[in-house]
């Protein structure tokens, strides 16, 4: 384990007594090509993405040869040192990568206390740790990336990396050019500024639109569309990046191709 400087870290055998460790960047002797961030390593073991790990290393969670990381800048080199989350041992998993055509009232977490149905309903038998890209409300429908790649899940959906998210949406009235203008040039709605790519009407249906976001805020499309006084009836994400739903039935699941998942990575910049 390396760390930038000398990092003070907990130590699990000594946290409840309140003594602390010091781990220095002697500790190991290691060749530099060979160190990972802790965070990324934690990534490619399905824990979540590098952000989530980053906030699991700041609450102390995670420990390195059983001393636990408080502190962010730690690298480890995998196959020698021991990585622990909540005690148990963590090793990186074999990379898995679906789409999921998320019906209506089917929640995109991994558990829900009231037992609704989540997305992980449609993935029995599978024990690797998966979470949704991006996810669509309870109402919403579509496609929805099923991975345990943190770092392509981080990169699809930070605003930073700007990848196209198309939806189709129907409404309860047509857009005025008013509306569609405001949704376009930017609508402040609590406290965030949000604007569509691209608001595209779909071919002889009056109220139904293809709305392009880069920004993926949250309910993004449903507060715009509240903000010109319309309301949302029906939405449905019909593609992120170049991957599309094409004709999945609502509830099936695939894989995706090995060509699929590596445009995705060209399009998230993953890699660079």
């Amino acid at each position: 384990m390396s760390s930038n400087g000398s990092k003070e870290l907990t130590s699990c055998a000594s946290a409840g007594s309140g003594k602390r460790a010091t781990a220095d960047t002697g500790f190991l002797k290691q060749s530099p090509s060979k160190l990972v961030r802790l965070q990324k390593y934690l990534a490619s073991c399905g824990i979540g993405s590098r952000r989530a790990c980053e906030q699991f290393i700041a609450d102390s969670r995670v420990s390195v040869n059983g001393v636990v990381v408080s502190q962010q800048g730690v690298s480890i080199t995998p196959g020698t040192d021991v990585v622990e989350m909540d005690g148990q041992q963590v090793f990186p998993q074999q990379k898995l990568y679906f789409m999921l055509n998320k019906p209506g009232e089917v929640l995109c977490t991994c558990q829900d206390t009231h037992g609704r149905r989540t997305f992980l309903d449609f993935f029995p038998g599978i024990t690797e740790r998966l979470y949704p890209v991006g996810r669509l409300d309870q109402d919403s429908e579509g496609l929805l990336i099923v991975t345990n790649d943190g770092e392509l899940a981080l990169r699809l959906t930070h605003p930073r990396h700007e990848v196209a998210k198309v939806y189709h949406v129907r409404l309860n009235y047509p857009l005025t050019d008013v509306a569609r203008r405001r949704m376009l040039s930017g609508i402040e709605s609590e406290g965030e500024r949000l604007h569509a790519e691209e608001i595209s009407p779909v071919s002889a249906r009056p109220s139904e639109y293809l709305i392009t976001l880069r920004e993926g805020r949250k309910r993004q499309v449903r507060r715009m569309v509240r903000e010109v006084k319309l309301r949302v009836m029906t939405l449905q994400r019909v593609s992120v990046g170049s991957l599309t739903l094409g004709s999945l039935p609502v509830g099936k699941v695939r894989a995706l191709s090995r060509a699929e998942i590596e445009t995705l990575f060209r399009e998230a910049g993953v890699g660079e």
